[in-house]
């Protein structure tokens, strides 16, 4: 049920998220929740086009999980199945995974351009990093908005063909593209509340079921890693595909936005010559807010949430900004239980 257009419905950030933005703790089969988490640390986003930095790296995690990191590129991930699936899955991943960083950076001018404003890209990433921004092309956009979403989608792709799997998530940096056969769930926590210190709390978690609609999860907002014109502290989207929630979670967040002195913004170029957003003013600070500027930002970045799923862009949407949280769903209501920390 949605709340009224008119209003923003906050609720405690340690209470679970309504439906689909919902699920408790280990109710699933036995799955390691993933965290969704923007980087506390803001400042300057990935160095893409800079050189490729170390060799791609490949390492066994605790819990079944697999680690894959190259330049900006951090991904960690896991299967679920028969051991032998999971093991050619996991090798299919790690088959792939080194050449998807020297192939975005060849097309990077492409790329960073906005959207219909220069040749298609070539490379399969890229390919997805487009066609996840076309039905988003009304506002300025560039195909890099999707490229940690398109990552995680390309390597799930092969982890997939593979072999018959039961589940399997790619975290690439907070940006998850999920699968659950057929009777299966998988639950995923977030992590969006800054309200004590700069590393993000525990807000609630995801339930993903098959059939529901939800193949990718993304957090975007000023406090992570890559530049936002807004003031979010995070905005998480749920979509069809990690890409797709990629694009919709960072225009949501720069839709969550109002003027204040207490917003600190500088231009895109001066923080990052290579930045896509050119000299666009993105957030590098923001301070206390008064209550009614809160409400007000997040109404818009709401807004702008409501018209995505009118159009079928995305199934929920959870905004965050200084300990208020809305979602498409509306309020939380006072007897619902918190989520086990």
């Amino acid at each position: 049920m949605n709340s009224p257009a008119d209003s923003c419905s906050a609720f405690p950030v340690s209470r679970e998220f309504p439906s689909p933005l919902r699920g408790g703790v280990g109710e699933g089969d036995g799955c390691r929740p993933p965290r969704i988490c923007p980087s506390p640390h803001p400042g300057p986003p990935p160095q893409w086009g800079r050189g490729f930095g170390a060799a791609p790296v490949a390492q066994q995690l605790t819990g079944g999980r697999l680690h894959l990191s190259h330049g900006p590129i951090d991904v960690v991930l896991r299967a679920f199945g028969a051991p032998e699936a999971v093991a050619r899955a996991h090798q299919a991943a790690a088959r792939r995974f080194p050449d998807i960083l020297p192939e975005l950076c060849a097309e990077l001018p492409r790329l960073r351009a906005q959207l219909g404003k220069s040749l298609p890209p070539l490379s399969s990433v890229g390919r997805r990093m487009a066609a996840a921004c076309r039905p988003f092309a009304d506002v300025f956009v560039t195909p890099m908005a999707a490229v940690a979403g398109a990552v995680a989608e390309e390597l799930l792709s092969v982890m997939r063909a593979a072999a018959p799997l039961d589940r399997a998530y790619v975290n690439d940096g907070g940006d998850i593209a999920v699968f659950c056969a057929l009777g299966k769930v998988m639950d995923i926590a977030i992590a969006s509340d800054f309200t004590l210190g700069p590393l993000p709390g525990r807000s609630g978690t995801i339930r993903v079921r098959h059939g529901d609609g939800v193949g990718g999860i993304a957090t975007s907002g000023a406090r992570g890693r890559s530049f936002s014109l807004g003031i979010a502290d995070s905005v998480t989207a749920l979509a069809a595909d990690a890409a797709t929630a990629d694009v919709a979670a960072t225009l949501i967040g720069n839709a969550v936005d109002c003027d204040d002195p207490a917003i600190g913004r500088r231009p895109a170029c001066g923080l990052d010559p290579d930045s896509d957003l050119g000299d666009r003013l993105v957030t590098v600070h923001v301070a206390p807010l008064s209550q009614h500027v809160v409400e007000t930002a997040l109404k818009r970045g709401l807004a702008c949430a409501r018209r995505y799923r009118a159009r079928g862009l995305i199934v929920d949407a959870a905004l965050t900004l200084q300990g208020r949280t809305v979602t498409l769903g509306g309020e939380v209501p006072a007897s619902m239980e918190r989520v086990a920390l």
